[in-house]
């Protein structure tokens, strides 16, 4: 299946508003110094999590750094947040090419848009944030070394969400041996990538944030359940589920312990289940956040 990255992170924003976990974001609205506040997201996106956090009020007054490699991402994000924006009853201005201000009577947010590698990004931001955000992104950096690093970025506080911890399922059942083999094997790939990954850094964050000097203010699961409801996916689930077939399938081709036309039958048959209504994915994950 050909997918667009931009469109898959738009379809996963239903997903990711459900999993979010709310004490963990009770935590944060609890701990954000007064406004206006400094904000920088690393692996941004699109620019879906700051859409969240007006759309829930958790933001009133802030510059906004969003943070990401992709060209393709950062260009998507100029064009859609004023979509969003004006949906949400904001006014946008533009300043310059790589800045907007979205803003109303209650709310006022300058956004600045950095496509660079976040290692470089890091070495010449010259002003640290009061919140650091890093939504599904810890999991694919290299790691514990990755995360003192990170947190240079903020001086007071980190919200590190959706970080995958070492559990997919998908009912329902095929052959109960195969859809274990898979999963192992897709797990597998995510610890052996050679840019970093880990597929159990939910778990290993509690550990590794102490070992970086953070103090975690709270921590609590963020999993994935995706399901249709009378045999339609909410918003643009499906999308989202074919997308995740893709991450498979691109990630065990080739992989010598799985046959190819077993493996070929196994994901139509994936397919097929989303086509009809059937599929169940669950992935299990964690939310944490952190004073530095």
């Amino acid at each position: 299946m050909e997918y667009s990255f931009p469109h898959y992170l738009l379809s996963k924003q239903s997903v990711d508003d459900r999993a979010l976990n709310r004490d963990v974001l009770d935590a944060l609205r609890a701990n954000l110094p007064g406004a206006p506040i400094r904000v920088i997201e690393v692996g941004a996106g699109i620019g879906t999590m700051l859409a969240r956090l007006l759309r829930w009020n958790v933001l009133t007054k802030a510059d906004y750094v969003l943070v990401d490699e992709r060209g393709e991402n950062i260009e998507t994000a100029r064009e859609w947040i004023p979509c969003w924006a004006m949906d949400l009853g904001l006014r946008v201005e533009g300043i310059e090419q790589n800045q907007l201000r979205v803003f109303d009577e209650a709310r006022d947010v300058h956004i600045r848009f950095e496509q660079a590698d976040v290692f470089d990004f890091i070495q010449r931001n010259p002003t640290p944030a009061d919140l650091l955000i890093a939504n599904a992104f810890l999991d694919l950096l290299p790691m514990p070394e990755s995360l003192p690093r990170l947190l240079a970025l903020t001086k007071d506080l980190a919200w590190l969400t959706i970080n995958f911890d070492g559990m997919t399922s998908l009912e329902p059942t095929i052959e109960a041996r195969l859809d274990e083999q898979i999963e192992r094997l897709y797990h597998a790939t995510m610890d052996a990538r050679a840019t970093g990954g880990d597929s159990r850094a939910g778990r290993h964050l509690f550990r590794h944030a102490r070992e970086a000097g953070a103090k975690i203010l709270a921590a609590g699961s963020s999993d994935w359940v995706v399901h249709a409801i009378n045999g339609k996916y909410p918003a643009d689930e499906s999308y989202f589920l074919q997308v995740i077939l893709s991450f498979i399938e691109e990630s065990l081709t080739g992989c010598f312990e799985q046959d190819p036309v077993v493996f070929s039958n196994w994901l139509k048959q994936r397919r097929a289940q989303i086509d009809s209504g059937e599929l169940v994915y669950i992935a299990h994950q964690m939310d944490f956040l952190v004073k530095v």
